[in-house]
């Protein structure tokens, strides 16, 4: 079954089984994490995790989870959201450095905050509640 997969990193378009089983290439094409016989691995860091290994795929919603983020799906189960743990929200704060995000103006074009960097910007939010 194909699935949709948003992440901090993008949206990806996967082959899932079973709710989120990816194949290693999937797992680490969609969260960088890779399969490496001591677990799941990313840089110097990994994950002792034999529970999420299913026929050669890799649970990807039990992983996430167990590294404290939080993980959506809808109820066809064909979108999932992969969020940042609090940890990473906390550091993301701690840096004052806004995301990357495109917007268009007032005539439609689109516009990059990472096309401003260097320049000074007066970024204004407004929500309704």
């Amino acid at each position: 079954m194909t699935a949709t997969v948003l992440t901090q990193e993008g949206e990806f378009t996967v082959d899932a089984t079973d709710g989120l089983l990816l194949t290693p290439a999937e797992l680490q094409r969609v969260t960088g994490w890779s399969l490496k016989p001591e677990g799941l691995c990313r840089d110097e860091v990994c994950v002792p995790m034999p529970e999420a290994l299913h026929a050669g795929r890799v649970d990807v919603a039990a992983f996430w989870q167990r590294l404290g983020n939080p993980v959506l799906a809808d109820d066809s189960r064909t979108t999932w959201v992969l969020g940042a743990g609090a940890q990473a929200r906390r550091e993301a704060l701690d840096s004052l450095q806004a995301p990357e995000f495109e917007l268009p103006d007032l005539d439609g074009r689109p516009h990059r905050l990472s096309d401003l960097r260097g320049k000074k910007v007066f970024l204004a939010t407004w929500a309704s509640w």
